[in-house]
């Protein structure tokens, strides 16, 4: 429930801070005041997309808030939870930030979210009906899904939905199965070539980093031979060699040892050191010994690297890629070649998923078919109350081509407004005005619960007055018993029922144009439905005829 909406720089409004109240709550002013700018804002605070464009003239940035009082489910709590949004309190602060570069912001609760969010859970806030709504009942792809919110087949819908995606994906997969043979084929000639030229060529992982620490080996064996001899011979071989200065300072430190126990301490030291030189000396000769190369295994091994690097081109970027691609087509040849078995097992799935299917399908049906009688007498029966008391409406089925998550039929609304006519399609015959009040009619059959969403109607009055403008200020009031309701009109006969009458006013000082919003008290409701009735110049007559329509409205 909307409690305050704040509107900072947008369009004519400088600052505008509005409180609403229970029940319902109008929006009155003279034609061009900016009545639908509140709604747009509002629907800013829903989700909707919302230009940079509406920032006041001179101004950078503006800035939308709205204060809505809500007890969440806890599915809509999870959601909360997930975005770091606190709503302990039960109530929620929505505030967009509009910046005329074009870097627009959201925050709930002071927590920043992104619009995605906030058009995800933005129908928790209001429902907002306007021109947009009454074109969507012109279109009768959207009547079956109005059917389906009226009815409630939410458990039939889903149960419906998930035997179609179940049956849809075996034939997603069965279709796959069943490409073109020759394709097929072609396939498995390719992937035979790959596994056998992979297999050939004998591939292992860490083969080339092998390979490469032996080709620097063999490019620089006569400078690697030289080194190790040369290491061998003064570590060990020469009559000059560590080894032998070693010894000869062994012998001296034993004699010292003798005579001195500080000596006797170092014996070990030395006679470790002599033996990691013994052990180096030896390693040199057998790396020595390993650099005699056969002649012609350089071009070997650049030729293996060479073989190595292609069928990494082709296959992927690693020696392991190759692998995969090896075990992947692998795969895929076992795959094709048991194709007739799998398809066997998938036509069996996919039967069985079809019988699952339009057994609940055909559950839906029966329950759209059931409502749907029960639906079109509360239509009817509305529509008395918004003086279509003559007019007649029908839920058409047609069965659909396929199968669909939403069932097997489409539903088309027929309407007549005139006694004596047949019922044809709505978007053929229905005006705007019996539109709006069909719409009316719709969201109170729909919201016959109480809710915590606000209602709102952005000139539900267009094209009708007097009788009929009374019939549907009656319904919104009605409404109104269950949920807030925010509408704007330009009817008296729907203005003298409001709980919270708010009027829209221009004002211009210093030439410039400005619009403000205040609720009026009982005493100025009087002269705003007499300005209603009568226009510019309120007369006496319109005050009294004005007074016993707010006194009727009690």
């Amino acid at each position: 429930m909307l409690r305050l909406l704040k509107i900072n720089n947008i369009a004519l409004i400088d600052d505008l801070e509005i409180e609403f109240g229970d029940g319902l709550n109008l929006l009155t002013g003279e034609t061009g005041s900016g009545k639908s700018i509140i709604i747009d804002g509002l629907g800013a605070l829903s989700g909707e997309r919302i230009s940079a464009d509406l920032i006041k003239q001179g101004e950078t940035t503006a800035r939308i808030e709205g204060v809505f009082s809500i007890v969440p489910s806890p599915d809509t709590a999870e959601i909360f939870d997930e975005a770091g949004v606190d709503i302990e309190d039960e109530e929620i602060i929505v505030r967009r930030e509009l910046s005329a570069s074009g870097k627009n912001r959201v925050f709930i609760n002071d927590r920043l979210v992104t619009q995605s969010f906030l058009k995800r859970i933005g129908h928790l806030f209001a429902d907002i009906s306007g021109q947009g709504e009454q074109a969507m009942l012109y279109d009768a792809r959207n009547h079956l899904a109005i059917l389906d919110a009226v009815v409630d087949v939410d458990k039939e819908l889903a149960a419906t939905a998930d035997a179609f995606f179940e049956w849809a994906s075996i034939r997603r997969e069965l279709d796959e199965l069943n490409e073109d043979e020759s394709a097929k084929l072609r396939s498995l000639d390719i992937l035979r070539f790959e596994i056998d030229e992979i297999e050939r060529a004998g591939v292992q992982i860490g083969e080339e980093e092998e390979l490469e620490a032996e080709k620097l080996r063999v490019v620089n064996s006569e400078k690697l031979a030289i080194a190790s001899d040369e290491l061998a011979s003064v570590l060990y071989d020469s009559d000059l060699s560590t080894v032998t200065t070693l010894d000869r300072a062994s012998r001296r430190l034993h004699e010292l040892a003798e005579f001195d126990s500080e000596f006797k301490d170092f014996e070990e030291g030395v006679a470790t050191a002599r033996a990691v030189i013994e052990e180096l000396a030896a390693t040199a000769r057998h790396f020595r010994s390993k650099l005699e190369v056969a002649p012609g295994r350089l071009d070997e091994i650049e030729t293996r690297l060479a073989e190595l690097s292609r069928l990494k081109r082709k296959y992927g970027n690693s020696v392991e890629a190759v692998l995969d691609h090896l075990k992947t087509s692998r795969s895929k040849v076992d795959s094709i070649e048991m194709a007739g078995q799998r398809e066997e097992e998938l036509a069996e799935r996919l039967a069985a998923a079809e019988i699952e299917y339009k057994k609940y399908a055909e559950k839906l049906s029966k329950k759209r078919a059931a409502g749907a009688v029960k639906f079109t007498s509360a239509v009817v029966k509305e529509l008395a109350f918004v003086a279509l008391e003559k007019a007649a409406f029908e839920v058409r089925f047609v069965e659909s081509e396929g199968f669909s998550a939403e069932g097997n039929e489409r539903a088309e609304f027929y309407f007549s407004a005139n006694p004596g006519e047949a019922v044809r399609p709505l978007a053929k015959v229905a005006s705007g005005g019996e539109v709006s009040r069909l719409m009316l009619v719709l969201r109170t059959l729909s919201g016959g619960k109480e809710t915590q969403r606000t209602a709102v109607f952005d000139e539900i009055d267009i094209g009708i007055g007097g009788r009929v403008a009374e019939a549907v200020g009656r319904r919104l009031q009605k409404l109104a018993a269950t949920q807030q309701v925010l509408c704007v009109t330009h009817q008296p006969q729907i203005a003298s029922l409001a709980d919270h009458h708010f009027v829209v006013e221009k004002t211009t000082t210093s030439d410039r144009t400005r619009l403000a919003v205040r609720e009026l008290s009982n005493a100025e409701r009087i002269d705003e439905v007499a300005r209603m009735l009568a226009g510019r110049d309120i007369t006496d007559a319109a005050r009294e005829n004005a007074k016993a329509m707010l006194a009727a409205a009690k």
